[in-house]
Order: C-alpha cells, then structure tokens, then sequence
C-alpha cells in the first residue's frame, strides 16, 4: 500500500463544496478537507449540519450569495438536472463549477500519489453489487492489493491510497457516472440494461447514456466487459475504443466468457462448474460469474485464481441471501430486487416458489413476470401496491393474498411451504421499499430476524 509522504495534500487551495452529508458525503468533506481542500459542507437537515460542524467542518450554503467553490461534490441522490436540479445545483453550473462524484477525487488523489493502480468499474441495471463483490474477493484470494466500494460499500473517498500493483473495484450507479470527467477505467464492465431511474435521466436513452459513460477515455489498452443477455448492453458496443470481452450466462461467446448450462468456460476451455458456487444460483449470476472472471483475466489473475475465487464466493445480503432452512423449506432473501427485472432473475432461479412481493412499483409493475408466473405455488403481497399487483395476479391465475406487511406475510408463506406449495419462500418484492422501511436492506433484515425467529420458535 502506498502512504503519501505526509502531508499528503493532492487538493491543496481547492475550494470544494460538499452538498449532502449522508453516509458517503460527510467523510467525503472530512477527507478532503484533510488532503488540503477548502471545504465548504451543506445538508439541507439541519441535525446533519451540526453534525459537520462539531466534526470541525465550516458548514455554509454553496448558494447563498456567490458560488465560490472550484468544483461541488454533490450526493449521488441529489438531482443536478431532472426532474428538477437542486438550487446548489443550479447555482455551481450557473458558476460554471464542475459537479462531480466522490470516485472522481479519489481518481485524482491516486494520480496525484503517482500511483499506477488500475480501477475497474461496474455497472449495470442489476447484478452490480454481486459482480463488484466478487471481483474484489478473487483479487483478495489471489493475494492482490485491493480495495473495493464506491456504490456498494465504503464510499471511494474512504478508501485508501494503493500502491502500482493494487486494484480498485468501484460499483458505479448511472448517477455517479454522469458526474465523473477524467476518471477512466482500465477495466470497464457493463451487465445489463433495463429501464430504471427514468425520472432523473428523462428517458430510457438519457439512462443508457448516463450508464456509457462507464467507457469514457478508455483507449485501445483498456479492456470493455460487455454483456450479451440483453440488446440495449449489446449496442452499446458500437464505437468503443477498448478491447471488448463479451460476456453471457445463457449463450457461447468466442473471445469471452460464457456459461453452458452451469459450466463456466472460455474459448479456452472449462473454467469451473457453477455448482461449486452456490451464491451465484441462476443465469443471471452465471452472468455476473462471467463478467468477474473476464475482469480477473484481464487483471492478470490465473484460471485457478479465477475458479477459487468464484467458487469460495460467500454472496452478498439482500441478493438471494438463504438465511433458513427447515423441513425441506428454504428462505431466501433477494430484499435488493427493487424493479421487475431483478426479481424476474431470482423467480428464474427456483422451480417453485411461495414469493413474498409488493412495495413502491416501478413503471410498469409485474406484468412483465408474467413468464414466470406458473413458478408461483403462492404469492404473499405487501405494501403500497399490493392491490395492483394482486389484480395482476388475478388476471394470470395466480393465487395470492394481500396481506399488508412484511410480519404478516413471512408467517403465511412458511406456513403454506410446509404444507407442500413449494421448497422456497423468495422475498424478492419487485418494488422500493421506501413505504414501510428505510431501504431495501432493513427490509431484507427485518424478513431475517422474522425467519429467524419463527424457526428458532419451533414453528418449523
């Protein structure tokens, strides 16, 4: 690991503000500021505020007179442009201050040490968080320097500065994307697309461009990871300068990496049976296997690295997390499937299923799981949009019951899998889960302590 000559001040007479001091953005300003920068620090919350100023951070509005700062660091969930820019926002692109994510100025520390760690990015619609996950865990398995975060995980600007021979793998959402300007990956990966997050990128267009962003100034020595399971990701194909490396859970790709059946392998030959990975179930993460093993090669790692670190994957929470098993019954935990989409990949992975579903629908709803339907023994539906997924439901044949709540619904579905529906209870709503709880994970935590609890109550 690299440690900068102290003091180490790569932001020395830069004035940055910092707009939102949430998990990511408050050690962010305390970061900078401690690497020399002029840091003005903002929250709308005012409990957020004196947060900041007891930690010793001048705490002022970047919009209240003249925007002073040479750059705004604005949080990932803070509009600077649809459906409406926050008035910050609008005051720094009046200023004409650039507005950047955290993975930028961490970018820029690391060139600043003269450090030549390599990043990897990636993104995607869904499977983002598995795919960084384990890219990181095969390069710790292989004994690499290696940190990891950015989306998933700790914020960018709290990881350390490595060394030439380290790796930093970054999880990049479609809003971080749109705000990085020089930082370019070495190894760039892009699973899929599927519509989300309309309302901030105006349209499906706006997003998938948000999301190519992830291949900016890469050049003919840097490697695309492109995945071949949806067609919006294929044509993003189309005028990249790096090397591309497809990538495919369901079909062969020569000069990738592909799954046939649970066989992962390349042209090459076979790189490891999938069965040796049980928390990577399903096509969907046969894909993800594929696009980390395509990043490891890329890195340098071996195919034994590549297999090891594949198969002793523990998983994520939250993303097809078992977390019981009783009389033949197991409980899975896919908390982390906000949209349609996701959860049509955890419903693809099982045969039979109680599903526990419902929350804030995305457009569209579940009308589109309709293939997957007959695999539903039962669903059990909580939250706002119970009712219109019931009516879908309804329509297709499907038996169901609205039951309200996440306490409620895990209780009938295990007692519906125990007389014989199915072998596994799936929470995987469909929805955000912001009308009962305070995200997707307290959601998935909460659906543990409840299995837990039931089986630990003799229930089972």
């Amino acid at each position: 690991m690299t440690v900068p000559a102290p003091p180490f001040t790569p932001f020395l007479g830069a004035r940055i503000a910092v707009v939102g001091l949430g998990r990511a953005g408050l050690p962010a300003a305390l970061r900078l500021a401690d690497w020399g920068a002029e840091v003005e620090a903002w929250d709308d919350d005012e409990a957020k505020r004196r947060e900041a100023a007891a930690a010793g951070l001048p705490v002022r509005d970047p919009a209240e007179g003249r925007f002073r700062a040479d750059a705004l660091l604005l949080s990932p969930g803070i509009p600077h442009r649809l459906p409406k820019p926050h008035r910050i926002a609008a005051a720094a692109q009046q200023a004409g201050a650039p507005i950047l994510c955290d993975a930028e100025f961490l970018y820029r520390a690391v060139l600043a040490a003269h450090s030549g760690a390599r990043f990897v990015g990636v993104t995607g619609t869904n499977g983002k968080s598995t795919t960084t996950a384990l890219i990181n865990h095969m390069l710790i398995r292989a004994g690499r320097e290696a940190e990891v975060g950015g989306n998933l995980g700790p914020p960018a600007l709290g990881l350390n500065i490595l060394g030439s021979e380290g790796v930093y793998t970054l999880e990049m959402s479609s809003y971080m994307l749109e705000r990085i300007a020089t930082l370019r990956f070495n190894v760039a990966v892009m699973l899929n697309l599927s519509p989300d997050h309309i309302d901030r990128h105006g349209s499906m267009a706006g997003y998938a461009a948000a999301k190519a962003n992830i291949f900016a100034r890469q050049g003919a020595g840097d490697v695309a990871v492109l995945g071949q399971d949806d067609a919006m990701t294929v044509a993003l194909s189309r005028g990249l300068a790096a090397r591309i490396v497809p990538v495919s859970g369901v079909a062969p790709q020569p000069g990738g990496v592909w799954a046939e059946g649970r066989l992962l392998r390349d042209d090459s030959g076979a790189i490891l049976s999938l069965e040796d990975a049980p928390a990577l179930p399903g096509s969907h993460n046969a894909q993800n296997a594929a696009a980390a093993a395509a990043t490891g090669f890329a890195l340098g790692l071996s195919r034994q690295d590549v297999a090891v670190g594949i198969a002793t994957y523990p998983g994520l929470p939250h993303r097809q997390e078992r977390v019981g098993t009783s009389r033949g019954v197991t409980f899975v935990n896919d908390s982390k499937a906000t949209n349609a989409d996701s959860a049509a990949r955890a419903l693809a992975s099982y045969d039979r299923v109680v599903w526990i579903a419902g929350g804030m629908a995305k457009d569209g709803g579940i009308e589109g799981l309709a293939p997957f339907f007959p695999r539903i023994a039962k669903a059990l539906l909580i939250g706002r949009d119970a009712p219109a997924f019931a009516a879908t439901l309804a329509a297709h044949g499907v038996p169901h019951e609205v039951v309200g709540t996440l306490d409620a619904a895990v209780p009938a579905a295990a007692a519906a899998a125990f007389a014989g529906a199915a072998p596994v209870v799936l929470l995987s709503p469909a929805c955000a889960s912001w009308d009962q709880f305070s995200g997707f994970d307290a959601r998935g935590d909460r659906f543990r302590e409840l299995v837990a609890g039931l089986l630990s109550a003799g229930a089972a």
